[in-house]
């Protein structure tokens, strides 16, 4: 009879530790899907480079720097590959600016596009460049749903009592993604050059 009350509190504390776990676990695990929703996108993006490379290779006389700039950017971003099981700040950040990266090269492009109005004018350059806009808004809904789930994850660990058991059970802060330095100024564009 006297073993009755602390098996009772321990049984009491394994479950409470059990469940906090669990709940450690599953928004762990919802942060690291996010995580995979973003490497998807930006590969669909990275798959869409080939053919919008080889629809511009078209214009006879279109600068082959451009397009090497491209396609070496996407060979950079392609060969980051970032552990699901360590985010940490880091890893995102070696794979941000290999993505941003690419996403400069994307951009100069366009802009040398500019200069080609009969590609412009072509319906796969154009079906190209629709899906290359659809994916770009893509990887950004990702992202914010990536950074939305470690932040619940993040919150969550911190709490009292829940810290207890993320400590105990080695539960680490997640990293977010974030813009990159001087995001926050808009880009200077000039079509005059």
């Amino acid at each position: 009879m006297k073993w009755v009350i602390p098996l009772a509190i321990a049984a009491v504390a394994a479950m409470f530790y059990l469940n906090i776990n669990n709940r450690a676990i599953e928004k762990q695990e919802e942060a690291q899907t996010r995580w995979s929703d973003v490497e998807s996108a930006y590969q669909r993006r990275s798959d869409l480079i080939p053919n919008l490379v080889n629809t511009v290779k078209g214009a006879a006389d279109f600068e082959r720097s451009t397009l090497t700039e491209v396609i070496e950017a996407r060979s950079r971003a392609t060969a980051v590959n970032v552990n699901a099981q360590d985010l940490n700040e880091e890893s995102i950040q070696a794979f941000q600016q290999a993505q941003e990266g690419l996403s400069s090269a994307l951009s100069r492009l366009m802009v040398t596009v500019e200069r080609y109005p009969e590609l412009k004018a072509t319906e796969n350059f154009q079906a190209f460049q629709s899906q290359l806009e659809g994916t770009e808004n893509r990887i950004n809904v990702s992202r914010n749903r990536y950074n939305e789930a470690v932040r619940q994850y993040n919150v969550y660990i911190r709490q009292i009592p829940q810290n207890l058991v993320a400590r105990i059970a080695g539960f680490q802060k997640m990293a977010r993604f974030e813009a990159e330095q001087g995001a926050e100024r808009a880009p200077e564009v000039n079509f005059d050059s």
